[in-house]
């Protein structure tokens, strides 16, 4: 993730926006307000989007952007100085913005290769173990399809068999800066991995960056062991099998997190495939912002034992320190309640029966997978439940225990009325008044919230993320191409002027580092040089590198004889103009039904606005039947 990007994905554009003095109301999935930068206050035209973390006025003023758009817009200042003033904000450094080298994305790439050479290896080494293949088989229940598909493999006994195979392909520091090699102490090397079943692990994009290791002999410790950290591993930054569950998560706008890497197969397998894990130590809240990119419904349907009432009953603070180690998957209620709230999400928890895990619970039958889930509890309930669990909630001792236990959670929910609302359950289930439970607490009554500060005097917590759009990666295709191949914006503008639509422009595209790469690149065109991409690279800010670096990296394979790319890219930019132009119809149309249910006078105007859209809509669609036609 880049600096630009995490910065977006710590900062919450409503926040943004409201502290600015607009009062945002929810308009179903949206949120509208009256403009900031114009003097109209009787039409709310201003409207944000939180998922995509944009903003667009419909009135006067007439532009959007996101958050960077937004704050240079407000102050009258450039991109670099709104990114620095952001970055402060999100407690992000911006020193990390740094040119990659060639030479470092080389080496990147060689350590890839060397990571997928031993997927192959052992994926070799495990069909030619019937024993340790038959454990899969029949222990596991996995299919040689749902094997294949994972990439599982075998790391066979010894301590040179990495070296010996590869003798001549690669060097041992190579095996070594990829974590396959460990250094002994008196010199020399040997494998980390020995007699373990070998689990790629793949970032969310599918590339390879490591492996986890399951042991075959269970006298062997530790039960799990992953690749060391590299610079392609960071395993509170990673989820294994998001790189599969992406799509499903997204369809199912919902995620569902079990504790073991075996477990997410199996329940692949039997056909939930919105299942990812952790990399078996405590949830990151890096890696529930991951998931909040495709969903904000979360469920944990974690292993009893380790992740419920055990760690509950030590106490809720205590459990965080106690399981915030290697080896187990830590279930921290109030870290996962202030998770929850920052990022917006819904956190609930599923209860696994009978002490089984999931792969077990989906061997026994797989529908009672999808009731489990569907069964999921909010954290509270889930607390509430797990340590009263077998008291006698007739002692008063108990009673004022399991109330000690569960107030400072209560009081850690976000809003007045999920706080009332607890309170009065737990006072239920207590059979106690709700006035003698507030002062049940050791240190008195329960205390309300403070008021919540401006997020940049909140430099200790991170924001919700900013979803990101589908429309960024075919931004970030489109501008690869073009700072590949400038020339071809100029054919570009032609076409669509045939088809009579404007030139492309920095409102094709919807992210300010986009646009104000665009703008150097129109430039650019502009200029009588023979290589207009050196000087696009030469003009681009400083700030913008690594997003050079990742249209580089994307087209990198890019056939620049292919007669078709040019027709490809057009083909492009018509479906962002039209997913746009279909985005403000559908907003403009909510907006004149909420007018007209206020009684307002601005209906007209909205129409208008639709109409022209509209318009814009059928002619992107005849440009597009052309462009289908002239391609057959």
């Amino acid at each position: 993730m880049s600096t630009i990007d995490e910065i977006k994905a710590k900062i919450d554009i409503v926040d943004l926006v409201s502290e600015a003095g607009v009062k945002l109301r929810k308009a179903g999935r949206n949120m509208t307000g009256f403009c900031p930068f114009h003097d109209n206050k009787h039409t709310p035209a201003f409207v944000v989007w939180p998922e995509t973390g944009t903003w667009r006025c419909f009135g006067q003023c007439n532009e959007g952007g996101d958050i960077f758009k937004f704050v240079m817009k407000r102050e009258g200042i450039d991109f670099k100085e709104a990114l620095q003033k952001l970055a402060v904000r999100a407690g992000v450094e911006v020193q990390q913005i740094q040119r990659e080298t060639p030479q470092q994305r080389e080496a990147y790439d060689h350590l890839r290769a060397l990571l997928e050479d031993m997927v192959v290896y052992y994926r070799s080494q495990l069909f030619a173990n019937a024993e340790v293949l038959d454990y899969l088989h029949q222990k596991r229940g996995l299919n040689d399809a749902t094997i294949e598909a994972f990439g599982l493999g075998y790391a066979p006994p010894g301590y040179d068999n990495l070296l010996k195979h590869f003798e001549g392909k690669y060097l041992p520091q190579d095996f070594v800066d990829a974590g396959m090699l460990s250094e002994r102490d008196s010199g020399g090397h040997f494998d980390r991995f020995r007699n373990r079943i070998m689990i790629p692990i793949r970032d969310e994009n599918g590339k390879m960056v490591g492996f986890g290791a399951r042991i075959v002999d269970p006298d062997d410790i530790p039960k799990f062991l992953n690749s060391p950290e590299t610079v392609l591993f960071t395993k509170g930054h990673l989820l294994y099998g998001m790189d599969r569950a992406r799509k499903p998560i997204r369809a199912a706008d919902q995620a569902v997190i079990v504790e073991g890497y075996l477990d997410v197969i199996a329940l692949h397998q039997a056909g939930y495939e919105n299942v990812v894990s952790p990399m078996g130590t405590a949830l990151t809240e890096d890696q529930l912002r991951l998931i909040k990119r495709y969903t904000r419904r979360i469920v944990l349907a974690l292993d009893p034992d380790a992740a419920g009432q055990k760690a509950i009953l030590r106490g809720l603070e205590a459990a965080r320190s106690a399981m915030d180690k290697e080896g187990e998957l830590a279930f921290d209620a109030r870290g996962l309640l202030r998770n929850e709230a920052r990022l917006q999400a819904d956190l609930r928890v599923a209860s696994l029966p009978d002490e089984l895990d999931p792969d077990e619970i989906v061997a026994r039958n797989k529908e009672e997978w999808a009731q489990i889930i569907a069964d999921a509890k909010p954290i509270v309930t889930h607390v509430m439940e797990a340590i009263s669990a077998g008291q006698d909630l007739n002692d008063p001792k108990v009673k004022n225990q399991i109330a000690a236990q569960v107030l400072p959670l209560i009081d850690d929910l976000g809003t007045p009325l999920e706080r009332d609302t607890y309170r009065q359950a737990l006072a239920r289930m207590l059979r106690v008044n709700e006035s003698a439970l507030m002062a049940a607490q050791p240190s008195g009554p329960v205390m309300r919230r403070k008021p919540r500060m401006p997020r940049s005097s909140r430099s200790e917590e991170a924001p919700a993320v900013a979803a990101v759009h589908p429309r960024k990666k075919i931004e970030n295709y489109c501008l690869g191409i073009l700072l590949r191949k400038p020339e071809l914006l100029y054919r570009i503008d032609r076409r669509l002027e045939e088809f009579g639509l404007s030139p492309l422009a920095v409102e094709d595209f919807e992210y300010t580092d986009h646009q104000i790469f665009f703008n150097v690149l129109r430039m650019a065109m502009g200029q009588d040089e023979k290589d207009h991409g050196h000087y696009v690279l030469s003009q681009v800010p400083e700030d913008l590198t690594p997003l050079i670096n990742e249209l580089m990296s994307q087209t990198e394979k890019l056939d620049p004889l292919n007669d078709r790319l040019l027709e490809d890219l057009l083909a492009r930019f018509l479906d962002l103009r039209r997913t746009h132009a279909m985005t403000n119809v559908n907003q403009l149309r909510f907006m004149q039904e909420d007018e007209q249910e206020q009684g307002g006078g601005n209906i007209k105007m909205y129409q208008e606005q639709a109409i022209q859209f509209t318009r814009l809509l059928r002619g992107l669609d005849q440009a597009k039947l052309k462009l289908s036609k002239r391609q057959a």
